[in-house]
């Protein structure tokens, strides 16, 4: 089923606590929570997932590294595996009820679209998505296909099934390659593309939930990338003022409506403690209103609450970014979601989906998806997580209990290292001598995993630190621009380096990453 336009429907710090965090996340998606003598039994997930650069295979894209041989079949097959796989860790494999997701590839040959997905899906029910991708050559009707139908087939694959689809009406246009996209299994009554300046358009959903309206926004806010925050903030501005008024409308019709906001806002929770000189409002905080004080939204003066403050300062982390992690990704929730009427938030059920040996490398941090000959890997984002319910007292003027709220209206002025010790990884570190006879370090099963290397090192004209592993040639990287240096200097000089390395790829080409000072012996 197709939407678009509006009309009626037809930190980490340690490893352990990021296995903490994950724990917390599971045992909230695993279990509904009892229902109490005024709430119905319907109980769903809600998944927000910036699943990086998710593209068909038609070799039409406006980014060079998904043309031609850099990106095949085979990629995206892996790809969209693993992103299905990650929502099927929700509810005991059914997955989310809701997924909102960005960076879907805005297809630049909008002829070859899908107008009914239970039918396109119905014709392939006899196979799975990695087989057709395995195609060769990939027949012309496949290649084409709008990479949305490709995901909702493998979400099929791994069991993950009942989702209507729901796309902004965006054409393709100068510099646009991506757009957000809507995964929901609740009745579509009515939708609305929200254009909006130097980003993707908005996508404005209303579902009908056991007879209860919900509208959910799924944003991509203009990027920081490149860029000091107060370059491109103008734009974010004018981003954040498109769905203000679009509240501003509903909630003046309502002032209780259930609404749900997400997606990658390209904003902090804290983006206004963080950023002191933007050279006017945030947008996120300012002129959006998203704030931290779960109480304050009874009253008339904050009808917004940013579920990021459900968590400890220190575990809000869904990505990181030159060593510090950020919070892009947001799930912001309107006034109406904490009565005592039509959906509500279940209190204290937000989280980070890191699952330990799937989505989260040895580091505690996401694991990127990598485009070299053997593909792996996920997104650079985390997904993140709610849980939500239906409730049938009709009191709007009664509000949902709540355990711990928080009363902050903001957040702490830093963002959080993306540090982790150190003694447990190298304990656990790999030696490729050490491995089983012809063991291939590439072959996938060791991304993401911390190897002890004591090879010689050289110095490429480029200035890039390199060595040898095995025959085949490897990268010796740090984020850290001094740790770079350093490499440099002790590999021009020394006729061994003895340093502990992340095994991963960057734009095809295998890396040793060396996080740390102590990294390097």
């Amino acid at each position: 089923m197709r939407f678009s336009s509006f009309r009626p429907a037809a930190s980490i710090q340690r490893l352990a606590l990021a296995v903490g965090l994950l724990s917390f996340a599971l045992t909230h998606a695993a279990a509904a929570p009892a229902a109490s003598a005024t709430e119905s039994n319907h109980s769903f997930a809600v998944v927000v997932y910036n699943v990086e650069n998710l593209h068909d295979v038609d070799g039409i894209a406006l980014y060079d590294e998904f043309k031609g041989d850099k990106y095949t079949p085979a990629h995206l097959a892996v790809k969209i595996a693993n992103i299905a796989t990650v929502l099927s860790k929700v509810d005991k494999g059914v997955g989310p009820a809701i997924a909102a997701f960005n960076e879907i590839e805005l297809d630049q040959t909008p002829d070859s679209t899908v107008k009914d997905y239970d039918q396109w899906l119905a014709s392939v029910s006899g196979t799975t998505a990695k087989a057709l991708l395995a195609q060769s050559p990939l027949p012309p009707e496949l290649a084409g296909l709008p990479v949305e139908a490709w995901l909702l087939k493998a979400c099929v694959d791994a069991g993950v099934t009942g989702y209507h689809v729901v796309v902004t009406d965006e054409k393709p246009r100068e510099g646009a390659a991506v757009r957000n996209v809507l995964f929901t299994r609740f009745p579509v009554t009515a939708t609305r593309t929200l254009p909006v300046e130097s980003a993707r358009a908005i996508i404005e959903a209303t579902l009908e939930v056991d007879g209860h309206p919900l509208t959910v926004f799924v944003n991509h806010w203009k990027s920081m990338r490149g860029k000091e925050p107060a370059d491109t903030e103008p734009a974010r501005r004018q981003n954040a003022g498109v769905l203000r008024a679009r509240l501003d409308e509903l909630l003046k019709a309502d002032a209780n409506a259930d609404i749900l906001i997400t997606g990658d806002l390209n904003s902090s929770y804290n983006h206004k403690q963080i950023n002191r000189n933007l050279g006017g409002p945030s947008a996120i905080n300012d002129v959006l209103g998203s704030q931290g004080n779960e109480l304050a939204i009874r009253g008339k003066q904050r009808d917004l609450y940013n579920l990021w403050f459900e968590l400890p300062s220190d575990q809000r982390t869904s990505e990181v970014f030159e060593n510090k992690w950020g919070t892009l990704i947001n799930l912001i929730v309107s006034r109406g979601l904490y009565d005592q009427n039509g959906v509500q938030y279940v209190d204290n059920s937000f989280a980070v989906l890191k699952i330990p040996g799937l989505n989260m490398d040895a580091l505690g941090r996401p694991i990127a998806f990598s485009r070299g000959k053997v593909p792996y890997g996920f997104s650079d984002h985390f997904p993140i997580y709610a849980r939500f319910r239906t409730v049938d007292t009709n009191a709007k003027d009664q509000w949902m209990p709540l355990a711990r709220p928080s009363e902050t209206e903001t957040g702490p002025d830093t963002l959080v290292k993306a540090e982790v010790s150190s003694t447990s990884l190298f304990a656990n570190a790999l030696k490729p001598d050490a491995l089983p006879a012809g063991a291939d370090i590439r072959n996938g099963t060791y991304d993401g995993k911390i190897f002890l290397i004591e090879e010689p090192c050289y110095v490429n004209d480029k200035g890039h630190v390199k060595t040898k592993v095995g025959g085949l040639e490897y990268d010796v990287f740090s984020h850290n621009k001094e740790l770079r240096a350093t490499l440099r200097d002790r590999a021009r000089t020394e006729p061994k380096l003895r340093f502990y390395g992340e095994l991963g790829q960057f734009k095809g080409n295998w890396q040793f990453i060396v996080h740390d000072k102590d990294w390097l012996k």
